[in-house]
């Protein structure tokens, strides 16, 4: 796979031997490859990512992936606060308001391809693969809603969620009920906990816990998933025994 590499950003760090294990994916809001180009290369803006791929599918390597790049911010998961030290950053050309408003069929073949060769390189699970909202639900949207997961998910890049038998739901429920959990909120909470998602503040928090469940919407289930009351829930039992089969 080529990349372009005649750009390079300052705003990288040691990885302090960090083992990578995550994959971020981003999108720019900039009005155009160019503009993400300078911005993620400017000193004083304090941020960057490994790559940035164009609306034509152009790959930029703007970090080499052995340094610390700083695209995360204040993120977190399964416990880790200190995402970019764990991770690959991935800027789209791709802005809600802007004539880029589209994540072209060239910008996609082109991150399933990147995705793959860096998956292979380090070894990186197929859990492994987020949004940015996943990381941080409480002030970030992108990807975004329109970002086509499900495209990832036929070329085997992402965990697929498996509609789960009736049997296998028993084990769930079985499994809530042995741990005093009744409330769907309070299972909702510890399966995205178990995920890897911050729940640290949500118990108490009703607007942060509505944050966070719109950004596991966005990212899992389908628009007409989301009038359908019980679709978060069911969405997330499934997803919590997939994950837990496919854990290592």
């Amino acid at each position: 796979m080529k990349y372009i590499t005649k750009y390079k950003s300052p705003n990288y760090n040691s990885r302090n031997n960090s083992k990578i294990q995550l994959i971020i994916i981003h999108y720019t809001a900039l009005k155009n490859t160019l503009d993400a180009v300078s911005y993620l290369c400017k000193r004083q803006k304090k941020v960057s990512s490994h790559y940035l791929i164009s609306q034509n599918g152009s790959v930029y390597n703007l970090v080499d992936d052995k340094f610390r790049a700083w695209h995360a911010g204040k993120a977190f998961w399964q416990e880790i606060t200190d995402i970019n030290s764990i991770s690959i950053g991935i800027e789209l050309d791709y802005s809600p308001s802007g004539n880029n408003n589209k994540f072209s069929s060239k910008m996609i073949n082109s991150l399933k391809k990147l995705i793959l060769k860096l998956q292979r390189n380090y070894k990186i699970n197929k859990n492994g693969i987020l949004a940015h909202s996943d990381i941080a639900p409480f002030r970030k949207k992108d990807p975004g809603k329109h970002f086509p997961w499900q495209s990832l998910s036929s070329s085997n890049l992402v965990m697929s969620l498996k509609n789960l038998k009736k049997n296998e739901i028993k084990i769930m429920e079985k499994w809530f009920k042995n741990n005093n959990l009744k409330l769907k909120k309070q299972k909702t909470i510890l399966a995205l906990s178990l995920i890897g998602y911050d729940t640290r503040q949500v118990y108490k928090n009703d607007k942060l816990y509505n944050k966070l469940v719109r950004a596991y919407r966005a990212r899992y289930l389908n628009s007409e998933d989301t009038v359908k009351n019980n679709s978060i829930y069911d969405a997330l039992i499934k997803h919590l025994f997939n994950f837990l089969l496919t854990k290592n």
